[in-house]
């Protein structure tokens, strides 16, 4: 029997892998800080471990005989402080490759991000050998960056790794996406920039675990790389949104305002709330503004062609799938 450590598995992504992992035999750990939702692996068979991977005396505990390791815990924000994204992001996965390589895991699979490519202008088609910005657009896509590179240089000192880049991961479970669209709804109203007309690219979450678990059985010839991992069916926010309240049965409040008027209010509110840090994180930033405005959508082949990938669970089925969740009691 393999055994896997997941990291994050608290959060939607690593949740959805440790599930799937135990429902197929494996014997896994999951490490996350939320003890409330790591008492509900229980039942699946998943041993659960509280713990933060900035500590590395309890990625060392969980590392210790593990086959596999599967790196899905991030901060991932669009607002922040520089020293927490470091820690997490940066010094975490330095952690999680240095536990893995002393005790000679046989795969390391890492889950970064497509943001590492936003540059606030329109990119269609972003394949993962293409340029990458001068300066990351936040502090998220910074130490996702760095971190990246920490994994390469574990796999080129021995480390078999592999990566993923996964856009707009949403379903059960999901804190982040959608719910923070709803929050918005019940506020002042859902912000359609330019009407909404940027085409979005997303990932059911299903889909996502299908291509971690295509990495951990890609042959050696396919580690060392990173692979954009998403639906391949990108569709325009406005429409997107309008199906996803549809099923929730909400009504929707469109917020109109065009990409300059949006850009704008979001700098003055950084502005206002770096000056006045307990105000917390501001209604709109920059980074939000980019991705609801500006269209982004992934190149997949390198996935289906290297790994086998096929998006398995269409975007309506997981818009459903999220719906009767969050419907449910989002628990």
């Amino acid at each position: 029997m393999k055994k896997a450590l997941v990291t994050g598995a608290t959060g939607c992504l690593g949740r959805h892998l440790a599930v799937r992992l135990a429902a197929e035999g494996w014997v896994v750990t999951g490490l996350g800080r939320q003890q409330e939702i790591g008492t509900l692996l229980g039942p699946a068979g998943i041993q659960f471990v509280q713990g933060d991977i900035r500590d590395r005396r309890i990625v060392d505990e969980v590392c210790a005989g593990q086959d596999v390791v599967f790196h899905c815990a991030a901060l991932s924000a669009p607002w922040g402080k520089y020293e927490d994204f470091y820690s997490s992001n940066v010094q975490g996965t330095q952690n999680l490759v240095d536990s893995a390589g002393r005790s000679q895991v046989e795969r390391f699979v890492h889950v970064s991000t497509p943001s590492i490519y936003f540059n606030f202008t329109p990119r269609y088609e972003v394949h993962e050998d293409d340029p990458l910005p001068a300066k990351p657009a936040n502090h998220y896509a910074a130490t996702k960056r760095l971190a990246e590179q920490l994994v390469m240089d574990a796999h080129r000192r021995g480390l078999p790794s592999i990566m993923i880049r996964p856009r707009a991961i949403f379903g059960p479970y999901d804190q982040t996406l959608f719910p923070r669209i709803v929050a918005a709804n019940a506020k002042r109203g859902v912000p359609m920039i330019d009407g909404g007309q940027a085409w979005i690219d997303l990932t059911c979450v299903d889909n996502v675990v299908d291509a971690l678990l295509l990495c951990q059985r890609a042959s050696t010839d396919a580690l060392g790389r990173a692979y954009n991992i998403s639906n391949g069916d990108p569709k325009p926010f406005a429409e997107l949104v309008s199906s996803l309240f549809e099923l929730l049965d909400m009504p929707l409040r469109r917020l109109n305002v065009p990409y300059r008027t949006a850009y704008g209010a979001a700098a003055l509110l950084e502005g206002v709330h770096r000056i006045i840090p307990a105000l917390g994180e501001p209604m709109l930033t920059r980074y939000t503004v980019g991705s609801l405005g500006v269209p982004q959508t992934l190149n997949i082949n390198d996935a289906k062609e290297r790994l086998g990938y096929i998006p398995r669970v269409s975007i309506e089925a997981g818009l459903q799938q999220f719906a009767d969740w969050w419907r449910g009691g989002s628990c």
